[in-house]
C-alpha cells in the first residue's frame, strides 16, 4: 500500500507539471481585473466595418501602458521632486546673477493648479472600480502619486528639504469628498498592497474599531 501513499508536498508536484501553455492569470494582484480597463464611449453593439467596443478598450489599455507619467514630464522638462513646495531658506536663497532656474522657490501646492473638468470619471467611479461583480469587499484601485520616499520624515514634514520626492505605485484606497483628497498606500516590491501583518487591504482599510 505504501505505492499509493500521497507525498506531503503533492501541491508542488502539480505546480512543476506544466504543459503547454496555459491562459490561468499567473501574476498575483489585489487590483479587480476591471480597474485597468479604459473607458470609452463607444456602442456596445456596433455597425459592421466598426471597432467593436472590447477592441478599443484594449487598444486603448495597451497605450495607456506605455505611457509613463515621470517620463512624460521630464521630456518636458520637469522634474517631479521640484513640484512640491519646501520650507524656504533666506540663507541659500539664489541671486539674478546666478541665473539659477526657478530665482524664488516652489510655494503654491499642486492642487491649486487641479481641473477636473476632462476626466473621464468622477471620484466616485474610480472608487467603485474596486468592487468585483458579485462581492460586497472593496479592493484598492491602482494608481501613481508623488509621494515623499521616507514615510517617516514625509508624515511629521511633508515640506522638509531633505526629502525627495518621486512618482510611486500606490492602491487608492479610499476618498474624501470634503478634502477633495485620495487616501492612497505604497505597493510593496510584489506590486501588491498589504497591511503590516501581510493581509490584503479591503472597504479602504476601515477595521471594525473604525
Amino acid at each position: 500500500v505504501t505505492t499509493f501513499r500521497m507525498p506531503e508536498d503533492f501541491g508542488s508536484v502539480l505546480d512543476k507539471q506544466v504543459i503547454g501553455p496555459t491562459t490561468e492569470n499567473l501574476i498575483k494582484s489585489d487590483f479587480p481585473v476591471q480597474s485597468f480597463k479604459p473607458k470609452v464611449q463607444i456602442a456596445f453593439q456596433g455597425l459592421p466595418g466598426q471597432c467593436p467596443r472590447k477592441i478599443e478598450a484594449e487598444r486603448r489599455r495597451r497605450l495607456y501602458l506605455t505611457c509613463d507619467i515621470a517620463q512624460l514630464l521630464a521630456s518636458k522638462g520637469i522634474d517631479s521632486n521640484q513640484l512640491m513646495p519646501r520650507h524656504h531658506d533666506p540663507d541659500n536663497m539664489p541671486t539674478i546673477e546666478e541665473k539659477k532656474d526657478p530665482v524664488f522657490p516652489i510655494y503654491l501646492p499642486l492642487k491649486i493648479f487641479d481641473n477636473d473638468e476632462y476626466d473621464c470619471r468622477t471620484p466616485e467611479e474610480w472608487i467603485s472600480l474596486g468592487l468585483e461583480p458579485g462581492s460586497h469587499k472593496r479592493k484598492p484601485v491602482p494608481g501613481k502619486a508623488l509621494l515623499p520616499t521616507d514615510d517617516v520624515l514625509g508624515h511629521e514634514d511633508p515640506k522638509s528639504r531633505k526629502l525627495i520626492y518621486k512618482w510611486i505605485d500606490v492602491g487608492v484606497l479610499d476618498y474624501d469628498k470634503e478634502t477633495e483628497l485620495y487616501l492612497v498606500h505604497k505597493t510593496d516590491k510584489n506590486g501588491l498592497v498589504r497591511d503590516e501583518e501581510g493581509r490584503p487591504i479591503l472597504d479602504g482599510g476601515i477595521t471594525p474599531q473604525g
